[in-house]
């Protein structure tokens, strides 16, 4: 059996940026505090929760006082440093720039668009930590768009500019930016230059990782993919697997896979999302070689 890591997997500079600083503070000071999960991993929150991070909540910050909180690569809105400010709390900003770069894109889109009695719409998962962060840009007006039945929010008869989420699909982002295009005709009876001003913001390392995933999948008989169930990007590079190859698998970590999945024969691709780290890649594929050194054991 051959077992092959997918060497474009893995963390993005944003998370990996996270979670050194993380490691870096904890190493001068036990405890620091993060708001909200520094990664969508529960393998790898659990690792650095052993370091002395701590994982809080909004409401809990509204509580603290004095100390130190990490903000993760998602970013947060202006009302986060508001809180900080506010509670004397020191704020180790690990915001990945790809991020800080969207926030300030949409807080000046937002500004332009109030005297257009324009709208600003995102195409992410709402209540996600990086769509709170936009949306606290343009004081909570934007609308968050993820199904078709959202669009319904969206008045198309007046302006509208479009943003994505960084880690959405490029597949999905221009489907909905199809869709919108014909509201707006539908609406207006055609579209001008105005109506509409479409933002593909989706993070390059994100979108480049789709084509690089398929050839990896073609490439393999049978694909492990790695990532943590909360994780919005993983749920996105998931499908780009399976899309080229059936017998792709989801796992969180190496108990959920299935030996009859696998047999000997096969060449096994191990990939992930960008919130997956390459050491848990690396267990799982240990066990996978395992198995098969067992497999062939029992068959002498």
């Amino acid at each position: 059996m051959e077992v092959t890591i997918d060497k474009n997997s893995g963390y993005c500079f944003g998370v990996e940026y996270a979670i050194k600083m993380a490691e870096d503070e904890m190493a001068d000071d036990r405890k620091l505090y993060c708001l909200g999960d520094i990664v969508h991993n529960d393998m790898e929150v659990k690792r650095l929760s052993k370091k002395g991070l701590v994982v809080i909540d909004r409401e809990d910050l509204r509580c603290l006082h004095d100390c130190k909180v990490l903000i993760r690569a998602h970013g947060e809105p202006p009302e986060t440093y508001r809180t900080a400010i506010e509670n004397n709390i020191e704020l180790i900003d690990a915001s990945c720039p790809v991020v800080l770069k969207l926030q300030h894109r949409v807080k000046t889109a937002f500004d332009k668009m109030q005297d257009q009695d324009g709208q600003i719409v995102i195409y992410g998962k709402k209540g996600h930590a990086e769509v709170i962060g936009l949306t606290g840009q343009t004081l909570e007006k934007a609308i968050v768009v993820m199904d078709d039945e959202d669009l319904e929010q969206i008045d198309f008869s007046r302006p509208v500019t479009l943003f994505s989420q960084t880690t959405k699909s490029t597949k999905g982002f221009y489907a909905l930016k199809q869709k919108i295009e014909e509201r707006i005709r539908e609406a207006k009876g055609s579209m001008e230059e105005l109506d509409f001003n479409a933002n593909d913001s989706i993070c390059r390392q994100v979108s480049n990782r789709e084509p690089q995933l398929q050839k990896f999948s073609e490439d393999n008989d049978v694909i492990i993919f790695v990532s943590g169930k909360k994780s919005s990007n993983g749920k996105a590079l998931y499908q780009v697997c399976k899309g080229v190859n059936s017998r792709s698998y989801f796992v969180e970590n190496e108990q959920d896979i299935n030996p009859n999945w696998i047999v000997p024969e096969d060449k096994v691709g191990i990939c992930g999302a960008t919130s997956t780290p390459m050491w848990l890649m690396e267990q799982i594929k240990e066990h996978i070689l395992f198995f098969d050194t067992r497999t062939a054991e029992a068959e002498l």
